[in-house]
């Protein structure tokens, strides 16, 4: 028997099943995005008011980019 060799994941599928993911995590009804971590209330909010995935942003990625951007130089330095 012949192995099937493996197959990369389409970027429309695995949106898709990030899509469903963050609706399935029920994060959007609190009012929290992908980069929230703190739970300010327990409310559930309206429908109409809930995060959709299209609009949730990381929003902290920037920052997280130039942590790691500062972290090589620094070891660049430290290599010197």
């Amino acid at each position: 028997m012949v192995g099937r060799p493996a197959v990369a994941v389409s970027s429309k599928r695995l949106d898709g099943f990030l899509k469903w993911y963050y609706n399935a995590a029920r994060l959007n009804k609190l009012g929290l995005m992908r980069d929230d971590t703190m739970y300010e209330t327990e409310d559930i909010l309206p429908m109409e008011q809930w995060t959709k995935y299209e609009e949730d942003k990381f929003y902290l990625e920037p920052y997280l980019k130039e942590v790691i951007q500062k972290t090589k130089e620094n070891e660049e330095w430290a290599k010197k």
